[in-house]
């Protein structure tokens, strides 16, 4: 009987000792990195799920256990706190997103992004617009641009900015709207080529931290939050090109 106490104790502490975490797809490298160290400073153990904005909502709405979410937009952690799933006064915004248009061949886009209306491709990729807000803000670009009708016929539509990205680099799509973090570091594009959509053409990814009402009053929920303010969680965002 007292094993089985005993056993019960340390995994009650192991769970304490954990957070679990909702990140948006297109965060996905830099989140793994800022993780791995938070463990090595704090100890706590970030325990990460990656997905789309809209279907992390969908889940934490029925119940999904995660305690923080970091969201892809500012909208989503928002509603999440008017109707009761966040927590008030925790919500701010860790990162600003950069849109990139992404090909895995060098050379294959234009630094203005005129590769758009040349109709030298057959498939163009984006994330699903209801449910990924780099998807929304693509499809914002598109329409600006004049372009939308022209190349209705040719778009490739992903649940996430994962899956974008894995079209694009599997060949099963030219071109693709992808986060400018899944293909860049350090201060430079990992491969192929890319045009950075100038941030005028389409609404700021102002992306969004939450504690979520089951990491309310947890430790490692609140470490976590704070970790993502300060300038070691801060450079790493930066190395991936997003903005501050």
């Amino acid at each position: 009987m007292l094993g089985v106490l005993i056993a019960g104790s340390l995994t009650a502490s192991a769970r304490a000792a954990e957070v679990s975490v909702a990140v948006a797809s297109n965060f996905t490298a830099p989140m793994q990195k800022i993780a791995a160290a938070f463990e090595q400073d704090t100890g706590y153990k970030a325990v990460l799920a990656f997905g789309s904005t809209g279907k992390f909502y969908a889940q934490i709405r029925n119940g999904a256990p995660f305690q923080i979410m970091l969201s892809a937009d500012d909208e989503t952690p928002a509603r999440l706190e008017r109707e009761g799933f966040g927590v008030s006064g925790t919500r701010f915004t860790y990162a600003i997103g950069r849109l990139v248009l992404w090909s895995r061949q060098p050379g294959a886009i234009d630094d203005k992004g005129e590769v758009l209306s040349s109709g030298r491709f057959e498939r163009i990729a984006l994330a699903d617009p209801k449910l990924a807000p780099y998807g929304a803000a693509a499809v914002e670009v598109l329409r600006g641009l004049g372009l939308m009708s022209a190349l209705a016929s040719k778009l490739v539509q992903g649940e996430n900015i994962a899956q974008v990205y894995q079209f694009v680099a599997t060949g099963n799509a030219e071109l693709g709207f992808v986060a400018l973090s899944q293909v860049f570091a350090d201060g430079k594009l990992t491969k192929g080529s890319a045009w950075a959509v100038p941030a005028s053409l389409h609404t700021p990814i102002r992306q969004d931290a939450i504690v979520l009402s089951a990491g309310k009053d947890k430790a490692a929920a609140s470490a976590l939050m704070a970790y993502l303010r300060n300038d070691k969680a801060r450079t790493i965002i930066r190395s991936f090109g997003y903005d501050l």
